[in-house]
């Protein structure tokens, strides 16, 4: 990586002086610099592992992350989108971050202008591929191909030592794109092999199943934060200090699980799980729902299937992003419809209602039927923006917009690059979306099937609902 003459030699200066007046009291601590700014500038990329913004609010792993620190700081969060990894170093050594996150400890830790932090999370460097294309068993059979890697994504060195051993072994360095960018390549069939981390392919697998691993070229290897290497590291055991306590309460392990967790599948034994739920749980919320349900016109069963998918109705559930209560309600929702304490049963549920109805008033008036509520709810989860772009890409391809098994066909497309990219509201997490809304379906159709409108959950038999254990679930 080069980095222009003069910003070198700024730095260089700008490290000389303080070294040589580092005992001298006035000289102003990076953290009391950031302090008295405000803010903390932190430079990521924009992707599903780093920070991306999700309905109504930015996430991310990165970002939620950076959002804690900041926190723990009492300063505003300042997210600074780069190109690629390799941007980000620049920018922080061209002091225009504070921190530069998700970066592989071992591709940057000899870089002398920077400062890495903890190691936090292990990924592994992998040779990536699509099905349908020979699948490679090293570098040396990638011949006559390249492979493709992201500015950053890999120590030059390494290469070069690769090379020394796969003589026929070529590569093609993308300096303007992210891992991303390199990912759709080979998603459209531009290129055979791409160099990406497990953690990109993990989530990107989630809705391109043709990705494969070809085979990895690195054993685990930790991410780290990473900032300028100043004599004065007043920031730098700032962040020592952070990751310890998260590892402490927990909170990187309930982050790494929101974030990288297994799908969650609606299977036998969750059925089971929620039928248990149902006799335990349920009963204590069911007048609630049935208030809230008379005065917005719905079935109070739609309410409960909404709530159980979003907190399995526990009325204290929280998520590592700050969700919180039956109806899962951010802050910022919850203060438009009013709820002043999240936990309480009867404002979550009121307030998840009314927002729910807002959403169905909203939805243009020739969306009739079902198809009315399950693109409702789509929105409820992922933002009405990024659903109208889902229904505008729906019928650039030819289907209906206004159907809710048409639309929930493109929904993933807005993780695809090639498509969010044309969209208003860019990246979501459409197959979370489609995955929420399926949910919450097939958890409806149990509750009917084991409850009649005006029959006390307390009264249904046991062996009844036992026996409804068994029973396939219908799909409206």
């Amino acid at each position: 990586m080069e980095y222009a003459a003069k910003s070198n030699l700024r730095r260089s200066l700008i490290l000389t002086l303080v070294i040589l007046l580092g005992s001298c009291d006035s000289l102003v601590t990076q953290l009391e610099e950031i302090s008295q700014r405000g803010e903390v500038r932190v430079v990521t990329i924009y992707s599903p592992t780093t920070y991306f913004i999700d309905s109504d609010s930015e996430t991310g792993f990165e970002f939620e992350l950076a959002r804690l620190f900041a926190e723990r700081l009492e300063l505003d969060l300042k997210i600074i989108i780069a190109a690629n990894r390799a941007e980000m170093v620049d920018m922080l050594i061209k002091g225009e971050a504070d921190v530069a996150v998700g970066l592989i400890k071992q591709t940057f830790y000899d870089n002398t202008f920077l400062s890495a932090g903890p190691e936090y999370y292990n990924v592994i460097q992998q040779v990536i591929y699509k099905r349908g294309v020979d699948r490679p068993d090293s570098l040396a059979d990638l011949y006559p191909f390249q492979l493709h890697i992201a500015e950053g994504g890999i120590k030059p060195e390494k290469l070069n030592y690769i090379k020394q051993y796969f003589s026929e072994f070529s590569w093609k360095i993308h300096a303007d794109e992210s891992s991303n960018d390199i990912i759709e390549l080979i998603e459209t069939d531009q290129i055979a092999y791409a160099l990406v981390y497990s953690n990109e392919l993990l989530l990107t697998q989630q809705t391109n199943p043709e990705l494969s691993v070809a085979f990895d070229i690195s054993d685990p290897t930790p991410l780290a934060w990473f900032t300028n290497n100043s004599p004065d590291k007043s920031l730098s055991l700032e962040i020592e200090i952070f990751f310890k306590q998260l590892e402490q309460n927990e909170n990187l392990i309930e982050l790494v699980e929101y974030f990288y967790g297994p799908v969650q599948k609606f299977d036998y034994v969750d059925q089971k799980r929620f039928i248990s739920r149902f006799t335990s749980r349920l009963p204590q919320y069911q007048s609630h729902f049935k208030t809230a349900a008379a005065q917005f016109n719905f079935d109070w069963r739609m309410l409960a299937a909404m709530s159980y998918q979003e907190s399995h109705w526990n009325e204290r559930a929280r998520s590592p992003t700050g969700v919180r209560g039956l109806m899962m309600l951010t802050l910022v929702t919850a203060k438009q419809m009013g709820v002043t304490n999240r936990l309480d049963p009867e404002q979550s549920i009121m307030g998840g209602a009314r927002y729910i109805d807002q959403l169905i008033k909203k939805m243009p008036e020739r969306i009739q039927g079902p198809d009315r509520m399950w693109l409702a709810l789509a929105s409820y989860n992922i933002g009405y923006g990024h659903l109208e772009d889902a229904r505008i890409i729906t019928e650039k391809q030819g289907g209906n917009p206004d159907k809710w098994q048409e639309v929930k066909n493109y929904l993933p497309y807005l993780q695809n690059n090639q498509w969010y990219k044309q969209t208003q509201y860019g990246y979501a997490r459409g197959n979370q979306a489609v995955s929420f809304v399926e949910s919450i379906r097939k958890y409806y159709n149990t509750l009917v099937q084991l409850t009649h409108e005006d029959e006390p959950i307390q009264d249904i038999p046991t062996k009844d609902i036992l026996r409804m254990v068994d029973l396939d679930s219908r799909v409206l």
